[in-house]
């Protein structure tokens, strides 16, 4: 072989060698970039013993806070079911019995002959008892406060809702009325709104009884129904006094007069309303007439004229006895009956007497 030929075999032969080891070196020899993103990726981690003890040692110190919540939780629900069922099974002056008695067993005083044990073991009690002792007076003064709230609501808003009768006045009749579908009759429509409407025969009524009675209205509509509707249907001023929802006694779910609280005789006492057996605390004071529903040809008012006009007149001693004699039937109709049947006998027994002068 030529030398030229061997020279030029020979070179790439090194080439060959030498480009083979290079690519090894550079597939063996890693990366500086992968190398710094393992060992990150490595302190990243958290080694497993000390994981376990951040997890022990986290469980540990949440466990006295569970505990406390628990028992919290625990005090607070037994705490308001007693006091439920207090409330219930028992009155607020009973429950204030048994607080004395609670505070007198919780006070300790030492005596001169008692031995030093007896008298750590009763101050303990005492310092013990302390506690349901100021529980017992924080619940007194709450359902202290929430019954009085609640009677503002429930109970009429004086024990006399009228004032003292006039002296010379003792003798009178007091006319209990109610307002609504008894005197007027409220409606309501989209085109015209809220209208009150004047019962047929109402002026003439009031006009003519207030000689005879002292005229009250009793009204479970607020006051700020009432007071306009007055002014407006009263302008005589026939009724002296006015009485609304504030005055009545809230019970399940109803608003009742309590004629009692009116410091009037309730033998002298007369309640007229349109539901006025469903309406009173009192029914043998109560005389029911048909509500009104804006009926054009209503004259009820007017057909019980006859019967509160003999009533104040002739004075009954109980005006209870005498609605009682009246207990289901129509009072107007039934009082024009028996005064017709009395004028009858009146007639019979003149007859009889000239039949014995002669």
């Amino acid at each position: 072989m030529s030398p030229p030929i061997f020279r030029s075999r020979f070179i790439s032969l090194l080439k060959n060698r030498h480009g083979r080891l290079m690519s090894s070196d550079l597939a063996s020899t890693p990366s500086k970039d992968s190398i710094i993103a393992s060992q990150k990726l490595v302190s990243d981690q958290i080694p497993p013993d000390a994981q376990a003890t951040s997890s022990s040692s986290s469980s540990s110190s949440s466990k006295p806070l569970n505990f406390l919540k628990y028992s919290l939780i625990s005090a607070l629900t037994a705490t308001t079911a007693v006091a439920g069922y207090a409330s219930y099974a028992y009155s607020y002056d009973e429950i204030a019995e048994k607080a004395k008695a609670l505070r007198r067993s919780a006070s300790y005083t030492a005596m001169d002959d008692v031995s030093g044990v007896d008298k750590v073991q009763g101050r303990l009690y005492s310092t013990i008892m302390t506690v349901p002792v100021k529980l017992a007076d924080v619940y007194l003064d709450l359902r202290k406060t929430i019954e009085e709230q609640v009677k503002g609501y429930t109970e009429p808003n004086a024990e006399m809702l009228l004032p003292d009768l006039h002296p010379l006045e003792q003798h009178v009749f007091t006319l209990v009325l109610d307002l609504n579908e008894t005197l007027v009759h409220s409606d309501w429509t989209r085109e015209r709104g809220w209208q009150t409407f004047k019962r047929p025969g109402v002026d003439s009524f009031l006009e003519h009884l207030a000689q005879f009675y002292e005229i009250v209205i009793f009204s479970d509509q607020s006051n700020m129904y009432v007071d306009p509707v007055i002014d407006r249907l009263d302008p005589k001023h026939c009724i002296r006094y006015r009485l609304s929802r504030a005055a009545t006694k809230y019970e399940n779910g109803k608003h009742y007069r309590d004629l009692s609280k009116l410091n009037r005789d309730p033998r002298k006492i007369i309640y007229l309303s349109g539901h006025a057996l469903d309406s009173s605390l009192q029914p043998e004071n109560s005389v029911p007439i048909k509500p009104w529903k804006c009926e054009a040809d209503d004259t009820a008012l007017l057909d019980f004229i006859p019967f509160l006009e003999f009533v104040a007149r002739n004075s009954p001693a109980d005006i209870r006895q005498v609605l009682e004699s009246y207990n289901g039937c129509d009072i107007p109709t039934e009082f024009i009956r028996r005064s017709k049947e009395h004028q009858r006998r009146i007639q019979e027994q003149k007859q009889q007497g000239r039949l014995w002068k002669r």
